[in-house]
């Protein structure tokens, strides 16, 4: 699945006075990866143990959506991009 990839820089830029806003990444269920694989990669992304990538993994495969991560914009990116990696559908919500 193609990603349509935006600069950093850009982003931060249109988020302006928002940066001191707490924005959430989430995470969306997806027929295309495993559920081990995605919980591989929330671990990866957020350093979270085992049975908390697990529970985030499970609650988007079950209600559709799930908050991986919640912070400052530039954690949020960061967390997103690793997230991406993969292909793993995400967004950034304030």
């Amino acid at each position: 699945m193609p990603v349509l990839e935006v600069p950093e820089s850009e982003i931060v830029e249109a988020i302006g006075d928002y940066e001191s806003h707490a924005w959430k990444v989430l995470l969306y269920n997806d027929d295309y990866h495993l559920f081990e694989e995605v919980v591989f990669q929330v671990q990866k992304a957020t350093g979270y143990p085992y049975r908390r990538a697990y529970e985030i993994t499970l609650e988007a495969h079950t209600k559709g959506c799930a908050v991986v991560w919640v912070g400052a914009i530039e954690e949020c990116l960061r967390v997103e991009s690793v997230l991406r990696e993969i292909g793993l559908r995400t967004d950034i919500v304030a």
